[in-house]
């Protein structure tokens, strides 16, 4: 039976919803960052930084660790797992429906080229 409800995916989507926080999960690709560093390109209060970093740590997406004073940030990207899953049944039904619009167009007899357009020049 296929599951409707499912609160770790509503929040995962729901934290990848956001274009920040995609933004601070696509600097974590190239490793891990301490929350200033994170912070260092967006237009956006250190505070601001840190709800969007709740969130993606409550939908798991990012772990945190404290060395000292200094918060470091790391990706995890396992949670998306369950929502390629859930989208790769979709991605099926669109397959399908391109592959029939491919056909019905390939069907069709070519057009024929449209006549150029007459130039004001003689």
């Amino acid at each position: 039976m296929v599951k409707y409800e499912s609160p770790a995916l509503d929040r995962t989507f729901a934290a990848l919803s956001d274009p920040t926080r995609r933004a601070l999960l696509a600097r974590l690709e190239q490793g891990n960052l301490s929350v200033s560093e994170l912070a260092r390109p967006f237009a956006m209060s250190l505070p601001a930084v840190m709800k969007h970093l709740d969130v993606l740590s409550d939908a798991g997406l990012v772990t945190r660790s404290k060395t000292g004073r200094t918060v470091t940030c790391a990706l995890n990207a396992e949670p998306m797992e369950d929502a390629v899953g859930w989208l790769s049944r979709y991605e099926r039904f669109w397959t399908g429906a391109l592959d029939r619009l491919a056909a019905l167009v390939e069907e069709d007899e070519p057009c024929p080229p449209s006549p150029a357009s007459p130039s004001g020049a003689d």
